[in-house]
């Protein structure tokens, strides 16, 4: 196609960026098309010959009247039938331009606009399809039209997706928020303290615990690859899946081998997601699994315990088995289990957080478990000279009380 001659495509461009630029896509498809035909009316008008414009927006059974400018004289029809034309030409090619007005088919026989040559054009997708009409004055010329239109269309229909986009973040950020626990659950002769921070809006990070009658606590913390929305989807799967299993399993090992295979055959099969899961007995005894997670450490009586037992991550295996471990917390014991963006927070040197840090962290906090919590995030956020979290940041720390403090 050659570059129209009246309206030099940059000067095109330019007014496409401003209006843009000035749309809140916050805000619902529907008024975002709506806004920025008010604008594009107003701005392109003059260069585009415009008379007139009409847009409408699908719904359940047909395309509803949204909004229309300039010289309608309220003649547009309320609804359109997505099958009937002129829509289904415009949904088929996306532009469309009917020179003619008197055209079987056109907008002004449809009822759409008055009498005249008119153009029209599709964005979005279902069930969010948006039509756009324009009715068009003398000396309008048609490669500029169609240059203009298609250019609109394409700039238009990703400023959508953008919405969609933000859309499913906070819809993700809002499914992942209701898995977290509002409080951490009260378990006899033990302190619980948990903390996840998202290196995005919704992260990849994840941690719970399940209470069996006050008897027996479960526990997890897993961590899966990347971070953002595709790794936070992941972690939904994972979490409703372990919660489902271990209500109806309460063993370990096989909850864990059968949430690998859902894992492996879903759409996610190309990623994967290392799990920690262990059940702490009243009495101290903890029975555990760990998939493929950093080793959560045990600091008992002055030594520190790697608990490495169980198996590979979860996903991309199609048939895993899981090894159980088992260690036992005596009062004063402390449990500290953290997922990588602790480990790997980096110093502007370039030197990482690591397991030496860590040690020595929980080694002279005395306090309990929650002062513990705090002065890990604290210390590895001071590491990283207060800058953003570069991966998600999840700890859980389990301290069981001191003798003297029981009862």
């Amino acid at each position: 196609m050659d570059r129209p001659s009246h309206l030099e495509a940059k000067l095109l461009y330019r007014r496409l960026d401003s209006l843009l630029g000035a749309l809140d896509v916050s805000r619902p498809g529907k008024k975002v098309v709506v806004s920025f035909l008010e604008r594009a009316f107003d701005t392109l008008r003059d260069d585009l010959r415009l008379r007139a414009a009409v847009v409408y927006a699908e719904g359940r059974d047909a395309f509803d009247l949204v909004k229309a400018v300039g010289e309608t004289r309220g003649s547009a029809r309320e609804t359109l039938d997505a099958a009937g034309p002129p829509v289904a030409l415009v949904l088929e090619h996306g532009v469309y331009i009917f020179p003619d007005p008197g055209a079987e088919g056109t907008p002004a026989l449809a009822g759409i606009l008055p009498r005249g040559p008119a153009a029209a054009l599709a964005v979005g997708s279902r069930p969010d399809r948006h039509l756009i009409f324009f009715l068009m004055g003398d000396g309008w010329v048609r490669e500029e039209l169609d240059f203009a239109l298609n250019t609109v269309r394409a700039a238009l229909g990703s400023r959508l997706m953008e919405e969609r986009v933000r859309g499913s973040f906070r819809e993700a950020a809002e499914i992942q928020q209701s898995l977290l626990l509002d409080e951490l659950p009260e378990f006899p002769g033990y302190e619980l303290a948990a903390r996840s921070v998202p290196a995005d809006e919704v992260g990849g990070d994840f941690f719970d615990f399940f209470p069996f009658d006050g008897e027996m606590l479960g526990l997890a913390i897993g961590d899966a690859s990347g971070h953002g929305l595709p790794a936070a989807l992941l972690v939904r799967d994972v979490v409703t899946g372990l919660r489902m299993g271990i209500e109806r399993e309460l063993k370990v090992a096989p909850v864990l081998t059968k949430l690998n295979r859902v894992i492996h055959r879903s759409r996610l099969s190309s990623r994967f997601v290392s799990v920690f899961y262990g059940e702490l007995e009243a009495g101290g005894n903890l029975i555990y699994v760990n998939a493929g997670h950093q080793p959560p450490l045990l600091f008992s009586n002055g030594r520190v315990l790697e608990l490495m037992t169980g198996g590979t991550v979860i996903g991309p295996l199609a048939e895993v088995k899981f090894e159980r471990g088992v260690v036992r917390m005596e009062p004063g014991d402390v449990l500290v289990a953290c997922t990588d963006g602790i480990f790997d927070r980096r110093s502007p040197k370039g030197e990482f957080f690591g397991e030496a840090q860590l040690h020595r962290l929980v080694q002279q906090s005395k306090g309990p478990a929650s002062a513990v919590l705090e002065r890990l995030f604290e210390a590895a956020f001071a590491f990283g000279d207060d800058r953003p979290w570069e991966d998600d940041a999840t700890v859980v720390v389990v301290r069981r009380v001191p003798a003297a403090w029981s009862g």
